[in-house]
């Protein structure tokens, strides 16, 4: 008696649920902070963090004669004006600088939930309880109530610890280990792989039986199976937060992630040779078409509005996968059983950080080479063509470039 969207809402019911049972925490935005300022003045700054909630760094606090550094963390919600106040009291000596820390308990957590005089029972929008079925129609049960009308009793703890320690333990499994894995959810969804034996064996233009029939000679020439051109899928933004160099520089410009990660690919294709698609996620923005570019050596793919990178991989896997080697970099675990599923085959995103260092190290070495002695030579830089006919006048076989 299930319908469309009905589990959608019962996955929504049953998060709601867990959060009542569990304890909340209320999180709010810390800032880390450096303040430079007079040593005469340094008192007071502290005095000031401390009132807003925040705390110095006792061991990287620095005082070198006139000149006094800070540094610690706040929460941003008590800093907004805070650089003002340091130029003033300072007379213009003084600076501060934030970056952002993270998220952190608030520090005022019971004065925030008064003030929002939120009640989660009576929100409509979001509700914790469930709805059952009985004799065809529908009933609400409240969220506290469901352990006594659900078909599934919960588990004891140290079952339920038990699950957790293996699911941790499966995190720290290695990537041959989770290939393993993959495959065995794929085989249990979707069957096993049928096995396919031909009836004839081919070896060097004869063709022999398994059950013992004459040999015959073959009148075609065997036909090579032609070797297929190998394709990376990137997904962009699942890289860009799990490589650390690509991670830092999320915090001060996203801008600055995508480029360095554009350049990495670009050397990378230009290294191996394998034909590079990276794909960033643009689902979220309004009436957005998608965008395909070509950026040096590779493509660039930016997904048109409400369709995820996951989607446009799995998607264009599906279509290309039997005329090309598909490969996905990807850690997503939902994302890699799907393009397994239709034949191609899945890079981690730590494996894929170790084969991307492999690549630049060759070049570096490449390029240690050919210029350790500082040199550069008239052809460098040059194509093959210009280079000839730049050769031909050297020699004296033309005297002029067309």
């Amino acid at each position: 008696h299930t319908e469309g969207g009905d589990f959608r809402q019962a996955t929504y019911r049953a998060v709601r649920q867990g959060l009542m049972q569990a304890e909340s925490v209320l999180l709010e935005p810390w800032y880390e902070f450096t303040i430079d300022l007079p040593s005469a003045m340094i008192g007071r700054a502290m005095a000031d963090i401390r009132k807003k909630s925040g705390e110095i760094y006792d061991d990287e606090t620095v005082t070198n004669g006139d000149d006094s550094t800070l540094r610690g963390r706040v929460p941003a919600a008590q800093v907004m004006d805070y650089a003002t106040e340091v130029t003033a009291y300072t007379g213009g000596k003084g600076r501060i600088s934030f970056s952002m820390l993270g998220y952190l308990p608030c520090h005022n957590e019971a004065e925030v939930l008064a003030a929002s005089d939120y009640d989660c029972e009576r929100d409509t929008d979001n509700p914790s309880g469930s709805v059952f079925c009985s004799h065809g129609s529908g009933f609400f049960v409240p969220w506290d109530q469901v352990p006594e009308y659900a078909h599934i009793k919960d588990a004891n703890p140290a079952a339920g610890q038990a699950v957790v320690e293996g699911k941790q333990a499966a995190a720290r499994t290695s990537s041959m280990e989770e290939d393993a894995m993959f495959k065995a959810i794929y085989e249990r969804e979707f069957g096993r792989e049928k096995q396919r034996k031909d009836r004839y064996s081919e070896y060097d233009g004869y063709r022999k039986s398994f059950d013992k029939e004459p040999v015959k000679t073959r009148t075609t020439p065997i036909r090579r199976k032609e070797k297929k051109k190998p394709y990376l899928l990137v997904d962009g933004y699942n890289i860009i937060f799990a490589w650390e160099e690509l991670k830092v520089l999320v915090e001060d410009n996203m801008d600055g992630a995508r480029a360095k990660l554009m350049d990495a690919m670009s050397n990378y294709q230009g290294f191996t040779g394998i034909q590079v698609i990276l794909v960033f996620d643009a689902y979220r923005v309004k009436d957005n078409p998608g965008e395909i570019f070509k950026y040096h050596n590779i493509y660039v793919v930016y997904t048109k509005e409400a369709e995820t990178a996951d989607q446009y991989i799995e998607k264009t896997t599906h279509e290309m996968a039997g005329k090309y080697d598909i490969t996905v970099a990807s850690s997503d675990g939902v994302e890699q059983v799907i393009v397994m599923g239709q034949g191609a085959k899945k890079i981690s995103a730590s494996d894929f950080r170790e084969e991307v260092r492999l690549v630049e190290e060759q070049i570096r070495q490449i390029n240690k080479e050919k210029y350790r002695e500082g040199k550069s030579y008239l052809f460098d830089g040059v194509d093959e063509d210009l280079a000839d006919r730049i050769n031909d006048m050297r020699l004296g076989r033309r005297n002029h470039i067309d």
